[in-house]
C-alpha cells in the first residue's frame, strides 16, 4: 500500500489541519479534473475526490510536510480509481431501476427513446473533438496525457504517481500521443492543419 512506504510523521491535530487546509485543499480542482477525466462522470469524479481526501487525511502521517502534496494526492486518486475500476469490472452488470423508472415516467420519454441511457447522460458532458479523442483512449494512455500535458507533472513525478519506471512513462506517453494524433488526424485536416 502506498501510504506505508514513507516514514511516519507525528503531527498534532492543528498541524494536520494546517497541512490539509494549506497543502491539500489548493489542489482540489486539479483533483476533480483528473477524476473526471478518468471516470467521465461528474458524480463519480466527486466521489473519487472525496474518497481521496478522506484517505489523505486518514494517512496524513505518511505525508512529509512541505513535499509535493499534489503528486501525493494524484497517486492516491489514481490508486483509488484503479482499485474501484478492478472491483467494478469483476461485478456483474447492474441496472439502476430507479433511474429507468424515472426516465420512462418523465415527459421526455415521448420525445426520444434512446437504447442506452448512458449515451443521453454523457451527451452534454463530452465536449469537443479533442475531449472525445482523449476520452476514447485506454485509461493507461489517457492518464499519462492528463498527468503530463494537462497537469504538468514531470516524468519522475509521474513514475511515482503511477508506480512505473520512468522509461515506461516515456514510452507510454509517446504511444499515447501517437494514438491521440491518429484519432485527431481527420479533425486536424478539417481545421486546415495539412501536416497532421
Amino acid at each position: 500500500m502506498e501510504f506505508e512506504e514513507a516514514p511516519r510523521q507525528h503531527y498534532s491535530e492543528s498541524e494536520k489541519q494546517d497541512i490539509f487546509n494549506n497543502e491539500f485543499m489548493p489542489h482540489i480542482h486539479s483533483m476533480y479534473n483528473f477524476g473526471y477525466r478518468l471516470t467521465l462522470d461528474r458524480d463519480d469524479a466527486k466521489d473519487l475526490v472525496q474518497d481521496t481526501y478522506l484517505k489523505a487525511y486518514r494517512f496524513i502521517e505518511s505525508f512529509q510536510k512541505g513535499t509535493n502534496a499534489k503528486a501525493w494526492l494524484f497517486r492516491i486518486l489514481k490508486n483509488s480509481f484503479i482499485n474501484d475500476y478492478r472491483k467494478k469490472s469483476k461485478e456483474p452488470a447492474k441496472v439502476d431501476y430507479q433511474e429507468v423508472e424515472t426516465y420512462y415516467n418523465s415527459e421526455e420519454v415521448d420525445r426520444q427513446i434512446t437504447p442506452d441511457l448512458r449515451v443521453e447522460s454523457l451527451k452534454d458532458m463530452i465536449g469537443d473533438e479533442i475531449s472525445n479523442a482523449l476520452n476514447s483512449l485506454d485509461v493507461d494512455f489517457r492518464t499519462v496525457i492528463i498527468l503530463c500535458d494537462l497537469e504538468g507533472f514531470k516524468y519522475e513525478e509521474m513514475a511515482k504517481i503511477l508506480d512505473i519506471p520512468i522509461g515506461t512513462v516515456r514510452s507510454r506517453l509517446h504511444r499515447a500521443r501517437n494514438l491521440l494524433k491518429e484519432k485527431l488526424k481527420s479533425y486536424a485536416k478539417s481545421m486546415g492543419y495539412n501536416n497532421a
